[in-house]
């Protein structure tokens, strides 16, 4: 019998951590709010070496709760970049 590695299996050996400024960055909030949510315990995390380490996975479905949280995310965090891609494609097909 082979042994072979789920994707879910792979998550848990390696999942992607995000400090608090990183989270706050990606997300578009500040770092306050990043350090609420994860004194009020709404954040999955781990501590290495004194700083604080998000699961990123948790920090998404975190993230999608709360309107407000999904706007900024849009607006100020990865979503604006979004836009910008989409429009990068739809010039790339229109030039071939």
């Amino acid at each position: 019998m082979e042994n072979k590695l789920k994707m879910s299996d792979v998550k848990q050996i390696n999942p992607l951590r995000l400090s608090i400024s990183e989270a706050a960055k990606f997300f578009g909030l500040s770092d306050k709010s990043i350090r609420e949510a994860l004194k009020r315990k709404e954040l999955k995390s781990i501590v290495i070496r004194g700083r604080y380490k998000i699961n990123f996975e948790s920090m998404l479905e975190w993230a999608q709760l709360n309107k407000r949280r999904q706007n900024k995310l849009k607006r100020d965090g990865l979503g604006q970049f979004v836009k910008t891609w989409e429009d990068g494609n739809a010039n790339e097909q229109k030039k071939d």
